[in-house]
């Protein structure tokens, strides 16, 4: 089945009661007075979100130009340096299955889970005979070491869409992943992390 439009009266996974969200990064830490990095990570979620839609062939050139924008304010190292970085995940096998073909970009979620009616967006989504993939980006948060280590807002809020694709296509596998454009690195999360943020649990 394909993912539904959230219904009315339906709850964000990440409204469901609980700790606070990891802080965002300062946009001119005392280690990067130009915000660089800051600047980095938005940049880094701009070109997940688009380059999916262009070939392969073409993504380096079309990161290229992008980048060189004047308005991004980087020099020529700089965006090498972005680049490189995206270069980097779409190489991961997750992230390469995540935006490759059949996948769906910003997927709304919505079911029962636990007696709640949860509603949600993923920003990747892919469905295949034996496993389903959820990819959602963190940006300008600074990723964890590990992935005990994420935020238990971010696991519950894993851990719920994971309940709600289980539902959705029972007997398959439901890998869950956070993108944390902040330092360009995907992390995954297995179960053993997030079960103990599911729903009910």
């Amino acid at each position: 089945p394909a993912p539904q439009e959230a219904p009315e009266g339906a709850v964000a996974p990440s409204a469901l009661p609980g700790e606070e969200e990891t802080p965002a990064a300062p946009p001119r830490p005392s280690d990067d007075p130009r915000g660089l990095r800051f600047r980095r990570g938005r940049l880094v979620h701009a070109l997940l979100q688009h380059l999916p839609d262009h070939l392969p062939a073409t993504r380096e050139a079309t990161a290229r130009r992008f980048l060189a924008r004047p308005g991004h304010g980087l020099d020529e190292a700089e965006q090498d340096a972005v680049l490189a970085e995206v270069t980097a995940l779409l190489a991961e096998p997750l992230v390469a299955a995540a935006l490759g073909p059949g996948s769906l970009a910003e997927a709304p979620l919505a079911g029962r889970v636990g007696g709640r009616l949860i509603a949600g967006q993923v920003d990747r989504l892919l469905v295949e005979p034996e496993r389903v993939l959820v990819l959602d980006y963190k940006t300008n948060r600074p990723p964890p070491a590990e992935a005990a280590q994420v935020a238990p807002l971010y696991l519950r809020q894993m851990a719920a869409y994971r309940a709600l694709l289980r539902a959705a296509f029972p007997g398959r596998r439901v890998d869950c992943a956070l993108v944390w454009t902040y330092g360009a690195r995907a992390m995954p999360l297995p179960d053993t992390v997030l079960d103990p943020h599911a729903p009910g649990a």
